[in-house]
């Protein structure tokens, strides 16, 4: 099966910040695939989100996305969505108006999207909640299918119900359209029976890039009835990443 992503040993630094962001990252990502990709505030899931979706300047051949240069090739944008951060968009116009000024748009994915994540129409775009914004926001982004979804924390704002249709929206997108997520998260109800692989990054590192069904300590989370056994293992480790003496275990790998 072809790759969607290969980073390949990235080493990434923001302008005027001593510390790098990413360090010595590896990455190689299977097409369809389902990617949750976790860690704490601060570990470079954003800055490894931005990077894939070619929002920074990368070394030539060090960052692939379905084939091509992230950074340098733009007929990616054509098919590689990132949503993420705020949506501004704060004019006096209704949904519906600002739907219709988008072309080429197939007519029953946008009503599907719109039934999914309980959008209205008649929405003004000037006076919405944050969680209103969120959804005109993610049904924006969804309207023209994509070969690779970058989504960075998305669901914050959703309600239950939203989340969860929103959830199997995007499992039938890499089930029947080969569409390749990656999907930072500090909500992770029930993402294990969502998921097919697990990206954990700590202190600008990949710690772990496993299959869901290879990590040990999951299954047998799952294996013994744990009410929540994703948001268990990764509390573990967060606290493990934030604990007074974290510095000595910088290095080492997670336990799996």
């Amino acid at each position: 099966m072809s790759r969607a992503v290969r980073v390949d040993g990235l080493t990434f630094t923001y302008e005027g910040q001593a510390a790098p962001a990413l360090v010595d990252v590896g990455l190689e990502i299977e097409r369809g695939r389902r990617c949750l990709l976790l860690g704490a505030n601060g570990a470079g899931k954003t800055t490894l989100l931005r990077v894939l979706a070619g929002k920074h300047m990368v070394p030539r051949n060090q960052v692939m996305v379905l084939g091509k240069e992230a950074f340098d090739d733009t007929s990616l944008a054509a098919q590689v969505e990132y949503l993420g951060g705020l949506f501004p968009f704060n004019v006096d116009m209704r949904v519906g108006e600002l739907l219709n000024n988008v072309r080429e748009v197939d007519r029953e994915r946008r009503e599907r999207l719109v039934s999914v994540l309980g959008v209205d129409l008649d929405w003004h775009m000037h006076a919405v909640s944050d969680g209103q914004r969120k959804r005109v926001q993610i049904l924006l982004g969804l309207l023209h299918p994509s070969e690779l979804l970058l989504l960075d924390e998305v669901t914050t704002d959703l309600d239950l119900l939203a989340r969860r249709h929103l959830l199997e929206f995007l499992r039938r997108e890499s089930e029947n359209h080969g569409t390749t997520i990656v999907y930072a998260s500090h909500i992770l109800d029930r993402l294990e029976d969502w998921a097919t692989d697990l990206i954990y990054m700590r202190w600008g590192r990949v710690h772990l890039f496993s299959p869901l069904e290879d990590i040990g300590k999951l299954q047998s989370l799952i294996a013994a009835g744990a009410s929540a056994p994703l948001a268990t293992m990764i509390e573990e480790w967060l606290e493990r990443d934030l604990s007074p003496d974290c510095g000595q275990h910088r290095g080492h790998p997670v336990t799996v």
